[in-house]
């Protein structure tokens, strides 16, 4: 690697070295190679390949040689032509044999869809991880209360590990829907210029072709579309970039909500953070949460490229335009690479999260309270209170116990409440301190806790 000139982050700084591997130009050559590899094997039958011909192809078909592919390229300005002009020179007896019948993408598409589904593989490996972190991580906080917001405003007592059961629920949706895509996956198959198969008809025979295009789905293990033009239907990039957008939505509300509940404001959990990292070369003092705040940035330039992908397939006229070839170049790698450096990020927030028992705990005596006083109207208005008036002189005392917290105070509200006379004409005190105890209005939230976190390992078994 130089330095010396302009290197792409996904070159070294974002995703793992296995999915670089994958989208690297010479992994995408060995496939072509193995592509062209399997054409002629599968016409061997048919008199168009001898033996000694394929044993050539086969010994030199992970022999790539960039250099000379590339000063050819220099000259005919096509890189599948280079490339496989290079592999003819390799094999001067077979060289004359390869790519017949063939148009370049029935080389390059079906060595893409290869490419993307080795990809997914390895994202839902990953994925598969992060949901058994969540997994564990659900069950040991499900039954922590916690002060849960709505409009980023305290509204009434969750648990931790429901509000975590929120964000695998997602991405156990996402796991799924990228698991179907993957089973769903087709290559363009062996149809030539337009789609029509022509020239292997005029090889093989008609009758025959159907039997060579299956011998090709076999040996690529790849079952193809029945109908295609040059290329596979684009419709295919749109839902698998689709797909992996909706994974990256889900992985940005997660950061965002981190980023959020780190904030010294609420404070009750964060992201890890090194013994010796840097938060700030002008502050010492600052804990920022760049691994959520890099999973966001990233998230947000996933989400643009599902229109790229909608746009090629639209836009492709007739039979074939070049239009979406530049652009997939990057497009198709770099939406896998950023995933791939999301759920890696994601991944190694929740194995070391900071959750912060006493902030939490301070966080429920400030506002809980305030939420308890739902319960505590309802259970006034069994006892013959009116529900009316009930729920003004609560509004009343909470708007002056509001003040006192906002001096930074102990919440009052509890106390107020139990010395109340009206209220103690309905209620004693007992059942008061039971009503005001956040941690008995939580509902359904510590069993559905539990209940994500069984579902996710029957889902991923």
């Amino acid at each position: 690697m130089t330095f010396e000139t302009y290197q792409s982050p996904f070159t070294w700084r974002y995703g793992s070295d296995e999915m670089r591997s994958i989208w690297s130009e010479i992994r995408k050559r060995c496939l072509w190679r193995r592509i062209w590899v399997g054409i002629a094997q599968a016409q061997m039958p048919y008199g168009l390949v001898t033996p000694a011909q394929m044993d050539e192809l086969k010994a030199h078909a992970e022999d790539v040689d960039m250099q000379r592919a590339l000063q050819i390229e220099a000259e005919i300005h096509h890189d599948l032509m280079a490339e496989l002009k290079t592999f003819a020179e390799q094999c001067p007896q077979a060289g004359g044999i390869l790519h017949m019948g063939a148009t370049s993408m029935d080389i390059e598409d079906n060595a893409d869809v290869l490419r993307m589904r080795e990809a997914l593989d390895i994202l839902l490996a990953k994925l598969k991880l992060l949901l058994e972190a969540l997994a564990e991580k659900i069950e040991t906080w499900a039954d922590t209360p916690i002060m849960a917001f709505t409009h980023i405003q305290p509204a009434e007592p969750s648990t931790l590990g429901y509000r975590l059961s929120m964000y695998a629920q997602d991405l156990m949706e996402d796991y799924l829907a990228l698991t179907a895509i993957r089973i769903q996956l087709r290559g363009k198959g062996f149809k030539g210029a337009v789609g029509t198969g022509a020239a292997y008809v005029h090889l093989v025979g008609e009758n025959n072709f159907p039997i060579f295009e299956a011998h090709m789905s076999a040996l690529l293990d790849l079952p193809f579309f029945p109908v295609s033009t040059q290329t596979y239907p684009r419709k295919q990039d749109y839902q698998v970039i689709s797909a992996l957008a909706g994974l990256g939505q889900s992985l940005y509300k997660f950061a965002f909500d981190l980023r959020l509940l780190q904030s010294p404001v609420i404070g009750e959990v964060a992201e890890p953070f090194g013994s010796k990292q840097v938060g700030s070369s002008a502050m010492p003092f600052k804990r920022n949460p760049i691994q959520s705040e890099k999973i966001d940035s990233l998230a947000r330039v996933l989400a643009g490229m599902p229109q790229v992908a909608w746009q090629n397939a639209a836009s492709s006229l007739l039979e074939r335009t070049l239009d979406d070839s530049a652009n997939r170049r990057t497009l198709l790698p770099e939406a896998f690479l950023i995933c791939d450096e999301l759920i890696k990020s994601m991944l190694g927030i929740v194995s070391g999260l900071d959750v912060r028992e006493q902030i939490i705990h301070q966080n429920l005596s400030d506002y809980a309270p305030f939420a308890a006083t739902e319960s505590l109207l309802m259970e006034l208005a069994k006892k013959g209170a009116d529900r009316q008036e009930m729920h003004e002189h609560l509004r009343r005392l909470t708007l002056k116990a509001w003040q006192v917290v906002f001096e930074g105070k102990p919440n009052p509200l509890p106390e107020m409440i139990r010395n109340d006379p009206v209220i103690l004409g309905y209620l004693p005190e007992n059942e008061i301190t039971v009503l005001l105890d956040a941690s008995s209005h939580t509902g359904i939230a510590p069993q559905r806790a539990h209940w994500m976190a069984r579902k996710i390992r029957e889902v991923l078994d």
